[in-house]
Parts: structure tokens; sequence; C-alpha cells
């Protein structure tokens, strides 16, 4: 090596020890956190099938606002880039490559729906980069051990689907099921919850399953076909466009069973008054929040990390959660999480429309409690 090189080694040598000294975790390259700013990614169905859950985006935009307004978080503003992916697996692949690749956020939170979020699990694990608190139920998100880097949020679609199969047995004893369901990840799991949950009794209880895809223009034969079948029970597991349509079919063909509808489409204003509140009347959910409020846990988290906002520690602060009430949870109800839990949910009440809001009823029903 000669004389200049040499000298030019020396001073990039010095310059690392410099920065090396110059107070630990906040002297390391920390991926979409800078001394003013922590960057933070998400994708949401603002077009297509699913665009209903658009509002959920802006909803989270609008917390992050405010928490920016009242002084960001440790002295950092929240930098919210949140992309349409349609609600259609492709686009999220693209929009999320783009945000971890391109925009470099730290990490992506409350991406929305089981197929898009299914669809980019094994890049954000191979890039390490936290996949949180994603906005869907399907089990596999509490997995640690082979994904750790992605954490579910609310309670899991088997989990609900077996309260209300619980629920059927005990209470309805001439029950004939008549299932509706989406033709993916999310609504089978869905499925596979109530029927584990009726156990043998499924074979003579469930009487027909109809399925759609999430392109298919209507659901409406599909419920004539349910009504056809005889099914004096109906479970419900379809997105908020789809549900509108189940909950208004019902009722113009004069379809009167007791009527199960997923957790995911009980919003009041993007499915109950579109559908119609009379038609909307009787209808029973699982419900474990008054109002959306996951953004209020990601704030929580990362107010813990301190100035360790690296990658490693979001992730090991969203683990490290215990009994935290939001306020916009149900009474009762707590988020916990830990380094073999990363289900923040587990607790749900039984809920029936009144024509006016969700009365909840019996007791709280504990998921983690087996």
């Amino acid at each position: 090596m000669n004389r200049p090189k040499r000298f030019l080694a020396l001073l990039v040598a010095l310059g690392v020890v410099a920065l090396a000294g110059v107070g630990g975790v906040a002297a390391q390259t920390v991926v979409g956190v800078t001394a003013t700013e922590i960057k933070i990614g998400n994708t949401n169905p603002y077009s297509g099938p699913a665009s209903a859950y658009g509002t959920i985006g802006k909803a989270l935009g609008a917390y992050f606002k405010k928490v920016n307004d009242e002084g960001g978080i440790n002295g950092r503003k929240i930098n919210y880039i949140s992309l349409d992916d349609q609600y259609s697996p492709p686009k999220t692949v693209e929009m999320i490559r783009r945000l971890v690749e391109q925009d470099q956020v730290a990490f992506v939170f409350q991406p929305l729906g089981t197929p898009p979020n299914s669809a980019i699990h094994k890049y954000m694990n191979e890039k390490k980069v936290p996949q949180l608190f994603v906005a869907t139920g399907a089990t596999k998100w509490n997995d640690p051990k082979n994904f750790p880097w992605t954490m579910g949020f609310q309670p899991n679609y088997q989990t609900e689907g077996r309260i209300y199969a619980a629920y059927i047995l005990k209470n309805v004893p001439d029950a004939k099921v008549g299932i509706l369901y989406q033709n993916d990840d999310y609504g089978k799991d869905y499925l596979k919850g109530f029927e584990d949950g009726l156990g043998e009794a499924a074979k003579k209880v469930v009487v027909l399953k109809q399925s759609y895809e999430v392109t298919d223009p209507t659901i409406d034969s599909q419920i004539v076909n349910l009504k056809n079948s005889g099914a004096n029970v109906f479970f419900n597991i379809t997105i908020p466009k789809f549900a509108v349509q189940a909950i208004k079919k019902a009722n113009d063909i004069g379809w009167k069973p007791l009527h199960f509808l997923n957790n995911v489409s009980s919003s009041l204003g993007t499915v109950l008054k579109p559908a119609g509140l009379e038609a909307s009347k009787g209808l029973i959910t699982a419900l474990y929040m008054k109002e959306y409020n996951v953004a209020i846990l990601v704030t929580h988290v990362l107010k813990q990390c301190g100035n360790d906002l690296s990658r490693e520690n979001i992730m090991k602060q969203a683990a490290s959660v215990k009994n935290l009430e939001l306020p916009l949870l149900l009474p009762g109800i707590k988020v916990n999480t830990g380094p073999a839990d990363f289900a923040p949910v587990e607790q749900e009440q039984l809920a029936k429309f009144n024509g006016e809001i969700w009365a909840t009823f019996g007791e709280i029903i504990d998921a983690s409690k087996k």
C-alpha cells in the first residue's frame, strides 16, 4: 500500500472509532430513523374491492398527525408513508419493496389483509424488517419461532370462529348452518376455527358452504342458495363490500337466520349503515375494542424503545407489552405479548346489533387460557 492510501485508510479508521464512541446505538446507522424523524411504512386498499378498509389507513395517519402536533415520540416526528395496494398481493409486494428498499422505512406497520400480508411474509423476515401489528387475524402471524419479524394484533380468526361455534352448540339446539366465506387464507382460517369448534357436530349441523372470490361482482346467488338449503343460522365470513351485499340480499329475499358476522366487517359506518340499520338488526359479532386504536399501541412501543430505534429493539419492545389497557379496548381486555407470544389481543366479547349500536352480552372470552 502506498503512502497516500495508508494515510486515507488511517483517516477512515479514526473516523469509525470516533463515531463508535459517540453514544453507542445513536451512532449506529439505524434505517428509517434520524434525530428528528421515524419513518413508518403502511399499505392499505384505498381502491379496489376492499377499499372500505381505506378509512383505517387514513385514521392511522390522523392519529400520527396528532402525535406529531403534540411533539412526536421522544422528540422525533412520525413520517407515515401509506401506499395503495388495492388488496392485490402482487401490488402489495411491489409497494412493500418500495417502502423497504427505496423509502427505507424503519418498519412496516398495520399492512392490511391476509392475502396481501401472506405475499410479503417471507420477504419481510428475510430482510429482517418488522411487519408489525398486521391488520389481519390469521393464525399464522403468531409464529415467532419461524417468523420473528412478524407480529399480529387482533384476536385470531380461528379463535373467533370457535366462539361462534360454542354459542351455537349451547343456544341453538336445532341449528342448520349455512356458511359464506372468502376463498383464501382469510376465509379458510375462520372456517377452520368454526368447524373445529363444532367438532363432530359439524357434519350434521353445517348444511351448506358457499365460497366467493374477492374479484366477484356479487354474492347474490350464494345467498339464495344458502336460504334454499334450509339454513336457520348464517355464518358470514366476508370483507365489507360483500358483507353489505349479504346483509341486503338476505333481507330482500326474506331470509331471517340467526346471523353471525365476522368482526372484520362489523363497522357501523362502512357495513351496517350501507346495508341498512333495520336489515342489520339482530346481527351477532365478537368485539374487542370500541373503536380503532392500534396506533396508540405502536406509539406505546416506540416510546418504550427510547433512543434505541433499531429494528431489533422495535421487535423486542413489541414483544414486551404487559397488561396494557388501551383506552379504546373494551373494559377488561388487555394487551400482552412475549418472546414466544406474538398475539397481542386474545380476548373478545359477543355483541348483538340492536338497530343503533353493538350491545355486548355475556362474559369476556379469553383465548389465551386453554
